[in-house]
């Protein structure tokens, strides 16, 4: 047998065992289906009336319901002992490209493992990554990374006027008078972040994945462990229902 196969029944079996239990537990707080009776009635004189004999038996005994308990648990007790005996003998490496990132891991820490790595996985996978638009570099002064300068001017409105027709001696001189936007100077700009590019994010994205794959891959071969059944159930019920 192997623990893969324990493991497959066992949850199948958690349910059925609760189901059962619950059953027979209801049945146990029904004090009527354990107590029977019988009357019987003797009339003073012989001459006197009889009455018919009334019976009520007993539907269930503490015996009866204890071996029902037996039946129910004893298989579910079993299996769970094995399955948590061969954890503690079921270990496997973690390898990735041929190289070992943890020795002889247990099975169960195996688990716990996996669902560590997909939530460092959506961590990961929601980190922001620098604007590809723009051309970046590393600052070591800043410990940032910054992008090349930019250029861009700044204008100010000029208030400037056309004189459309001179001034005469009978007329005032007509004019237009209209703004300009003059470049006054120019605007230097280097941004900075703390993002990371996209390679290097798709790099730890696929570290990640090939950590799952491999832990996936230890537990399969952890849980392929030779096992033997082991037996807890009666050691229990002897100890708890033994009447010495």
């Amino acid at each position: 047998m192997q623990l893969n196969q324990v493991i497959a029944v066992v949850n199948g079996k958690k349910t059925r065992t609760a189901t059962e239990l619950g059953d027979l537990y209801k049945v146990v707080q029904k004090p009527d289906l354990f107590n029977g009776m019988t009357r019987t009635y003797r009339p003073l004189d012989d001459e006197g009336e009889t009455q018919p004999s009334e019976r009520k038996l007993a539907q269930l005994t503490v015996s009866n319901a204890v071996t029902k308990l037996k039946e129910i648990m004893s298989d579910y007790l079993n299996l769970v002992y094995t399955q948590d005996k061969a954890n503690c003998a079921a270990v496997a490496d973690v390898v990735v490209n041929n190289k070992v990132i943890a020795t002889a891991v247990p099975v169960t820490h195996l688990l716990f493992l996996e669902k560590q790595l997909i939530d460092l996985r959506t961590f990961v996978s929601h980190l922001p990554t620098l604007d590809p638009t723009e051309k970046w570099e590393y600052d070591v002064n800043s410990s940032l990374n910054k992008s090349e300068p930019t250029i861009s001017n700044r204008s100010k409105k000029v208030m400037k006027n056309h004189v459309k027709a001179p001034a005469s001696d009978k007329f005032p001189a007509q004019v237009d008078v209209y703004t300009e936007d003059v470049k006054v100077g120019e605007w230097t700009t280097i941004k900075f972040s703390g993002a990371i590019s996209t390679v290097a994010k798709n790099t730890m994205l696929g570290r990640i994945n090939d950590l799952i794959d491999a832990v996936k891959t230890a537990r399969e071969k952890a849980n392929s462990l030779e096992i033997t059944q082991e037996k807890i159930a009666n050691n229990i019920f002897d100890f708890v229902f033994n009447k010495s």
